[in-house]
């Protein structure tokens, strides 16, 4: 998330940037699970073995992960200035 640009430059300083590791999948060749654990801080052995399915977290917000339910992470918000 940390990656979607901010519009107002006096904002784009004041945000802890989060780096992932590791490399992109390959999308021809697709690790097995979950696409993205590879990368994936929260990842355990779950994630390696069977891809997650779409849970409506409400509010209109949907996350494809094992974990989804128990990980309390903020997402991408407008920041106004």
């Amino acid at each position: 998330m940390s990656s979607v640009p901010i519009l107002n430059p006096s904002l784009r300083d004041r945000r802890n940037r989060i780096r992932l590791e590791g490399e992109v999948a390959d999308p021809s060749n697709p690790p097995g699970g979950c696409y993205f654990h590879p990368r994936c801080r929260y990842a355990r052995e779950i994630c390696a073995k069977e891809g997650p399915v779409l849970h409506d977290l409400g509010e209109g917000r949907f996350a494809a992960c094992h974990f989804a339910e128990q990980l309390e992470l903020s997402g991408a918000s407008m920041m106004e200035g």
